[in-house]
């Protein structure tokens, strides 16, 4: 018995060894967008949300790679799998192309791309149902506005960006079917997604043809920037990648929340503990993916009222008595 005894504890001892050795090796890695980690954006609540807060509480760090140009991200990816690191998250569908051979070359190492679907056993494809966030700002524009004129402005005019409008004009018209919905996009090319100059140009136009609330998408805070130094009075809506806002400058309605910074965190935290699984993950109000804002900076702008009927449709869309239309699936926006 005692034998036994001894030979089991050696087991559990070389066991334990062998789990602080995997942690110990366990190299996380995260492929940013062109914008870098800094963008105010989707890439920052990456960093921030998903990269520090992990290496804050597991005390692992996180490597990262931003390609300068388009051709670097096949190149950026190969490299970071060649040294060993995984999981490693392409952070946007930009990645898509790029991935999918990478994560060929390198079967043995786990991959995740946010906003696009790569269809292999090592990737874990990351989506979120932006549609039923954009549903309650829209709900909540269509309360505000006193014109029954609301307005959205979008970035490259891909279906990402129209499954937002899609999700934003349902949710207004859910309120008051005879609301009026603008929509416009900056652009049909890379360059639309930091054209700031001409986001609050289409702002401007959907302000003077009557609309009262904008919602932008991704171009908020810079569109802001404009409306604010030409003094419009407009409310605004925008995207944002956490629970808090984080542009205090009025008026500043609410934000759609996109927790892309949590998903990282969470597969890094899954990956760590053995617990990594391939395939496509979509995260909506029910998994806690997207949400709405509201905080100290929009409080005063949003009435009690406003905030009941905003958290009464979010719960009839979890519960399923609400059925956002997603673009992607059907490009025939319905409401």
């Amino acid at each position: 018995m005692k034998k036994i005894l001894t030979t089991t504890a050696r087991l559990v001892s070389l066991a334990l060894s062998s789990l602080v050795v995997n942690v110990a090796d366990f190299k996380p890695a995260i492929a940013y967008d062109s914008s870098g980690k800094f963008d105010k954006s989707f890439s920052q609540a990456v960093y921030q949300n998903g990269a520090l807060k992990f290496t804050e509480d597991t005390k692992i760090e996180v490597r990262d790679f931003v390609p300068s140009n388009d051709a670097q991200r096949e190149q950026g990816l190969a490299r970071l799998a060649k040294r060993g690191y995984s999981p490693i998250v392409a952070v946007g569908f930009m990645y898509g192309s790029a991935l999918e051979k990478v994560a060929k070359q390198y079967p043995e190492s786990q991959f995740v791309i946010i906003d696009s679907v790569v269809d292999l056993p090592n990737v874990k494809s990351l989506l979120f149902k932006e549609h039923e966030g954009s549903f309650l700002v829209g709900a909540l524009a269509a309360l505000k506005s006193e014109s029954n004129k609301v307005g959205f402005v979008g970035g490259m005019d891909i279906p990402l960006i129209r499954k937002f409008a899609c999700g934003y004009e349902q949710g207004a018209k859910y309120v008051n079917n005879d609301a009026e919905v603008f929509q416009n996009m900056t652009g049909s090319t890379n360059a639309a997604w930091s054209d700031p100059a001409r986001g609050a140009e289409l702002t401007k136009s959907q302000f003077t043809k009557g609309a009262d609330v904008v919602f932008a998408v991704p171009l908020a805070v810079q569109v802001q920037v404009f409306i604010k130094r030409q003094k419009m009075k407009v409310n605004m809506l925008l995207v944002l990648t956490q629970t808090k806002m984080i542009c205090t400058q009025e008026p500043m309605l609410t934000s759609m929340v996109k927790r892309v910074g949590l998903a990282t965190y969470t597969v890094f935290q899954d990956a760590k503990d053995g617990n990594f699984t391939a395939g496509i993950e979509s995260k909506g109000l029910k998994e806690a993916g997207v949400d709405w804002a509201l905080d100290e900076h929009n409080r005063g702008l949003v009435t009690a009222e406003m905030e009941t009927e905003i958290n009464n449709i979010k719960t009839k869309i979890v519960a399923g008595e609400i059925t956002v239309h997603d673009y992607m699936t059907d490009s025939t926006c319905t409401y």
